[in-house]
């Protein structure tokens, strides 16, 4: 399930693969992707070059030189697959970029949930987006007004993309279990002392490099994940059982022995 820290690579590899090439079509193969991404629509992109390419939340932004720009989401399980235009294509393949220098990217994805959409200059479908989670200014105090009028626990609350762009399923668990702090607890009555630790853990979850390997990964370096798909195994911090319970129609997983703030 691609997050923040996926996308972003994502869109790192895009960009090496794509930046300042024109484009020789762009094609929706699945219909549930042409229904967003018509063939006429898509002829839009025709000869346009890729200036930039920017990570709004989960979303890959493909900005071209006429000013319009391919709006990518992969949803649960898209990612890119770059090769060339001789290449066979992969059997989940859901829609198609190919450049005018012969490299091909295909958005792979085999729910076909994924989604490619051309806005034209001046205009915008993406959803209202807050801060990203990510961004060095996030603090306490936004988090507090951002949730002042949730009235649900603060797992799920935290998965809302207008409180915090690009923090999904996986990575909330991961923050409130740095964090010592119950997903069930209601998102508008977390301390601002407990929000600061919230906002430290959020840092710590997503920048793999700071964090400490012995909570992320048992002895055979089996998992990287410290709570998330854990449930019935042993805490690595306390020695407390994990446990799933479904929040919002989502799995979360959580020690209830040592997160209890």
């Amino acid at each position: 399930m691609p997050e923040l820290p996926e996308v972003e690579g994502a869109a790192r590899r895009l960009r090496r693969a794509a930046l300042g090439k024109s484009i020789a079509s762009v094609r929706a193969i699945h219909p549930a992707l042409r229904r967003k991404l018509s063939p006429s629509r898509a002829r839009a992109a025709k000869g346009k070059r890729i200036e930039s390419i920017e990570r709004r939340g989960k979303h890959q932004l493909i900005h071209l030189d006429s000013g319009d720009t391919l709006v990518v989401h992969f949803r649960m399980n898209g990612d890119w697959e770059i090769g060339t235009t001789a290449d066979a294509l992969d059997r989940f393949t859901r829609a198609v970029i190919e450049l005018g220098d012969g490299t091909r990217i295909s958005l792979v994805d085999r729910r076909a949930l994924s989604s490619i959409t051309l806005d034209k200059k001046g205009q915008s479908s993406l959803p209202q987006l807050g801060l990203e989670a990510s961004d060095p200014s996030l603090d306490a105090n936004y988090l507090r007004s951002a949730l002042s009028r949730k009235k649900i626990a603060i797992k799920p609350a935290l998965m809302d993309q207008s409180v915090l762009a690009g923090l999904g399923n996986i990575y909330a668990a991961e923050a409130l279990w740095e964090a010592e702090m119950d997903p069930r607890k209601p998102a508008a009555k977390a301390s601002l002392a407990k929000l600061a630790k919230l906002v430290d853990a959020i840092t710590l979850v997503l920048s793999p490099k700071k964090r400490l390997p012995g909570r992320y990964t048992d002895k055979r370096g089996a998992s990287r994940f410290a709570v998330y798909d854990r449930a019935g195994q042993i805490c690595r911090r306390c020695g407390g059982t994990i446990k799933r319970i479904v929040q919002g129609g989502r799995s979360t997983y959580f020690c209830p022995k040592c997160q209890r703030g």
